[in-house]
């Protein structure tokens, strides 16, 4: 049976783009996208998302109080469009105990570093790679992780690494990373529809 998949997204969709681009250039998917979630109106992903004809559901941020009501609506979403395997990409809201436990071994996340460095709450997109920076390292790379109770804190699941070059910049960091995120996320994607890691992955 094919894997389903939702991918839920928060900015400009640049790997949702790229991924399913790749996908068609090679001529097949190795899952369907049956739904894309949003958490913030008038992000880049909206668009970008239906202009691939995928089915695009925006489901915004509330507050705090507010929060376990919002993650049981992105549930009953998931569980109307028979969702196998739920892809956090570039996805920046945190998920409560609740949904997490739910969707325990059916849902992962990709992250901008080589975890457990440079993860957790807060640590995103450019503040990623400044840290990394910040701290001299002397390379970088992208996680795709389980996703647990734990921020950015799930057993890894493909890593891909890179060496940060004398004059790196945030922004040249992010451009570089990008091929090795949607690879990452490719290779994990291929590997749960294969059979290869089981759903729900223990």
């Amino acid at each position: 049976m094919t894997l389903r998949i939702a991918i839920l997204v928060s900015g400009e969709g640049t790997t949702l783009t790229r991924l399913v681009d790749g996908w068609d250039a090679r001529g097949a998917r190795p899952a369907e996208i049956v739904l894309v979630v949003a958490d913030r109106p008038g992000i880049g992903a909206i668009d970008r998302a239906r202009e691939r004809h995928l089915r695009v559901e925006l489901l915004p941020r509330r507050p705090a109080g507010e929060r376990e009501a919002w993650a049981t609506d992105l549930s009953t979403l998931l569980r109307a469009a028979r969702v196998d395997l739920a892809v956090l990409a570039g996805f920046l809201s945190i998920l409560p105990p609740k949904w997490v436990e739910e969707w325990r071994g059916r849902a992962i996340n990709l992250h901008p570093s080589l975890l457990p460095r440079y993860g957790g709450r807060g640590m995103h997109g450019r503040r990623v790679h400044e840290a990394v920076l910040a701290a001299h390292e002397t390379e970088t790379g992208v996680t795709v992780h389980l996703v647990t109770g734990d921020v950015d804190g799930g057993p890894p699941l493909e890593v891909r690494r890179l060496p940060i070059a004398p004059d790196e910049t945030p922004e040249t960091l992010r451009a570089r990373l990008a091929p090795l995120e949607v690879d990452a996320l490719d290779r994990t994607i291929r590997r749960f529809a294969s059979g290869e890691l089981p759903l729900p992955y223990r």
